[in-house]
């Protein structure tokens, strides 16, 4: 069986602006993964990720390029348990 994991993400550099969060939505659901993506007020993006460990692997270092336009300086995970309440991969506002 599969390991179900949950990873909460922080994205740092030139993140905001250059569609990151469609980027990180689209590739997400391509990996049939849950949770979701936002911008934070301090200029990085946060992803939770919930899904299949190596499927969350994938979105990582997919997350480590980011879309064409940005620069991903950092990038900080922090692994958990999934809490099962995610129903599909949103944008959050």
């Amino acid at each position: 069986m599969s390991e179900l994991v949950r990873a909460r993400v922080l994205v740092s550099g030139i993140v905001q602006g250059v569609a990151f969060r469609a980027f990180t939505q689209r590739q997400a659901l391509r990996l049939n993964l849950l949770g979701g993506v936002r911008n934070l007020d301090d200029g990085r993006v946060e992803a939770i990720i919930e899904g299949v460990r190596k499927d969350v692997d994938a979105l990582i270092e997919l997350l480590r390029q980011g879309p064409p336009m940005a620069r991903v300086e950092r990038v900080e995970i922090e692994w958990g348990a999934p809490s099962g309440t995610e129903q599909t991969f949103q944008i959050w506002y």
